[in-house]
């Protein structure tokens, strides 16, 4: 006889249930800075290309992707609603006119593209166009403003919150840059590592800036964490990834260097765990054992969400491996 699958009631599956529940989270934060960040860089560089088949090639560089990227904000928010249900009302509520821009700032980001299609006029194109660079560009600001002020528990508006935005912008752009470098050719690809190159050490320059005025300040009580070693290896390890993809660049290892700003983006996240754990709410002193839901709703949530999550990492796995081609010099898709 099978034996009926029992969810224990009052006690996690595993002891350290709520810390992987944390980390899950932050995975899912990573994923969008990573995935969606690309989008945001590419909307930003679109601005700096002028020839109409040159723009059209970079929209048809990520339009298979797109939206399927944006699917990491909606498992963000999932994640963090079932397992910290408090955080998740406590940020929105704390900073519900940035969670407004941002949402804002995506909506100019979509709708842009799609009315510039609709209608012929120059002007018209113009305004559509400026739409999706002004949303590519405020959503990284509004993102990054947020997690700053929720990692060094300041205001929105505070130096260390507008920092953290402005180097949300410089790793998105680095993102997009590399990304459109595997994908297209020529005269556009060098452009794109000239501009990827910048956009590195601008992030590097950023991040030098940030993490000094928060260790000046102790923004957040974070001072001793980024001095610590973990702290310090961590930044060290950014560092050498950023100046590794620069090399990457140079020597038109495209590949390669798209990989190594997937990896400054888990670093940038891994950072952020680092400041945050144990708590997971800092501007409420909430720590992860404060927030997490009840033994009985995490360990629903992990028998039945925890495969719908490997469910979407073997999608992605999919849809990237059949648009895993360059785009055809014509801009008007992949090819093998």
């Amino acid at each position: 006889m099978i034996e009926p699958l029992l969810i224990p009631v009052d006690s996690y599956l595993i002891p350290s249930l709520p810390t992987v529940w944390f980390g899950v989270v932050l995975f899912t934060v990573a994923m969008y800075v990573a995935l969606d960040g690309f989008d945001f860089g590419i909307g930003m560089l679109y601005a700096l290309r002028e020839d109409d088949h040159e723009r059209e090639t970079m929209l048809a560089a990520f339009g298979p992707v797109w939206d399927a990227n944006e699917v990491w904000l909606v498992a963000f928010g999932t994640t963090l609603l079932a397992a910290f249900p408090v955080v998740y009302s406590r940020l929105l509520s704390d900073h519900y006119l940035v969670a407004i821009g941002i949402v804002l700032a995506l909506l100019f980001r979509g709708l842009g593209p799609e009315l510039r299609e609709q209608r012929e006029d120059a002007q018209w194109q113009r305004a559509c166009s400026g739409l999706f660079v002004v949303g590519s560009l405020l959503s990284p600001l509004f993102i990054g403003m947020l997690v700053g002020s929720w990692v060094f528990a300041a205001g929105t508006l505070s130096l260390p919150s507008i920092l953290t935005g402005v180097g949300l912008i410089a790793l998105s752009v680095t993102n997009g840059a590399a990304f459109l470098a595997a994908k297209t050719s020529g005269e556009l690809r060098a452009a794109m590592r000239s501009y990827g190159i910048g956009a590195t050490l601008a992030y590097l320059g950023g991040v030098v800036v940030l993490l000094a005025v928060v260790v000046a300040t102790d923004a957040g009580g974070a001072a001793e964490t980024i001095l610590s070693i973990p702290g310090v290896a961590v930044v060290g390890l950014s560092v050498a990834v950023a100046l590794g993809g620069i090399a990457a660049a140079r020597t038109e290892n495209d590949r390669l260097w798209f990989a190594s700003t997937l990896a400054l983006s888990g670093l940038l996240v891994a950072l952020v765990a680092l400041l945050l754990y144990p708590t997971v709410y800092p501007p409420g002193g909430l720590t992860i054992d404060d927030a997490v839901v009840s033994p009985l709703a995490l360990n629903l949530t992990t028998v039945l969400g925890l495969p719908v999550l490997l469910v979407v990492l073997w999608y992605f796995k999919f849809l990237y491996g059949v648009f895993s081609g360059p785009i055809e010099p014509e801009g008007d898709g992949y090819g093998g």
